[in-house]
């Protein structure tokens, strides 16, 4: 109520992974009611829709700025598996490797990363778009 906003919308997107979410708030300008955002709503929803969609998926695809180093294809895999709910051991016969290996791994990045913990390592690193990287066929 601080800017007079009384009416809008919440849009939530489809997600095109599981590890990709987004929504948006649609506010109506001052004065406009409900009913009367309801009307434009009715009018121009569907074109607004997809707007946001498009703006969604470039968004999902923008490089973010890195400070430091990339993580290693062998940190990223790691960090994806524990990502997938994967033990260390399970990690480890996934990737051909031993359990103190994987666990290297996971170190590693988590100092690439700057972060304390393997969770957040994945979650900093999903964030950063540098976790479930299609590479180009």
């Amino acid at each position: 109520m601080k800017h007079g906003v009384v009416a809008g919308y919440s849009i939530s997107f489809k997600a095109i992974t599981s590890r990709s979410k987004g929504a948006i708030a649609l506010t109506a300008r001052e004065g406009l009611d409900q009913v009367e955002s309801d009307a434009i709503w009715d009018e121009h929803g569907n074109d607004i829709i997809l707007m946001n969609n498009v703006a969604h998926l470039k968004i999902l695809t923008l490089p973010h700025l890195r400070v430091g180093r990339p993580l290693t294809n062998r940190q990223r895999e790691a960090l994806e598996w524990v990502g997938d709910g994967k033990t260390t051991q399970d990690i480890a016969m996934l990737m051909g490797l031993t359990g103190a290996t994987v666990e290297k791994h996971l170190r590693l990045a988590q100092d690439v990363l700057s972060v304390e913990t393997t969770a957040q390592a994945v979650l900093k690193a999903a964030f950063q778009n540098q976790m479930f990287i299609v590479d180009p066929i």
